[in-house]
């Protein structure tokens, strides 16, 4: 099985770190994941119906849509607070990049372990910038609102493609492809992990300034 990549990188400041990540992560979530299964026999199954809520960015002049599920909402939002923490004690200006991997288990003998396999990587790549005043900030704010938008329609055109997915799994297999601990939810098996590099090289960071002082003159 061939595993999809896809890298989206966004550029923002320190406080930004978490929404940002956030509206990312939801919205990839939100089109994989389904309402949870009701098996009425071997093969035979309902679908439960998945709930969906407006989320207002506080420092993003941005609003994105994530499925209504608190549970899964507090598992991305420790995921991104672990990243955005390693991000904060790499140094006022970072890089670093969170992932978030879907896949599905294939059954091993005893005394194996299941195999893993990956069919689908979103690799998000994060540049933090220092800004110097409370206008540049709010620049920061809107551009960074912009560029989530573009974000988004990307996600949703990559998703949309017919490309592999799981098959629809029979009772005994479903958490070989469904994450079903989650009371109101299923999305497909993933996992979230991310890692930190070295400090922001000099060219995103004077791209973002540019870009700012490029406004301001307007």
């Amino acid at each position: 099985m061939n595993c999809r990549s896809e890298v989206l990188e966004v550029t923002v400041e320190g406080r930004q770190v978490d929404e940002a990540m956030l509206a990312l992560l939801h919205t990839i979530l939100l089109h994989r994941s389904t309402g949870k299964f009701h098996y009425k026999k071997e093969g035979t199954y309902s679908i439960g119906t998945v709930g969906t809520q407006d989320i207002d960015c506080d420092f993003i002049d941005f609003t994105f849509v994530r499925v209504t599920s608190d549970e899964l909402d507090r598992v991305i939002r420790k995921a991104v607070g672990e990243f955005k923490d390693a991000l904060s004690n790499s140094g006022s200006d970072g890089m670093g990049q969170i992932s978030l991997e879907f896949y599905q288990k294939k059954k091993s003998r005893w005394p194996f372990s299941d195999e893993c396999i990956p069919w689908e990587v979103w690799s998000i790549k994060v540049n933090v910038v220092n800004l110097a005043n409370e206008q540049e900030r709010q620049i920061c704010r809107e551009k960074v609102g912009e560029k989530l938008g573009e974000k988004v329609i990307n996600i949703v055109e990559v998703i949309n493609r017919h490309e592999y997915l799981p098959k629809m799994p029979t009772q005994s297999e479903v958490d070989n492809v469904f994450d079903t601990s989650l009371k109101d939810v299923q999305p497909y098996l993933y996992k979230i992990t991310y890692q930190i590099t070295d400090s922001l090289g000099t060219s995103v960071s004077t791209t973002m300034r540019r870009l700012i002082k490029d406004t301001l003159a307007l």
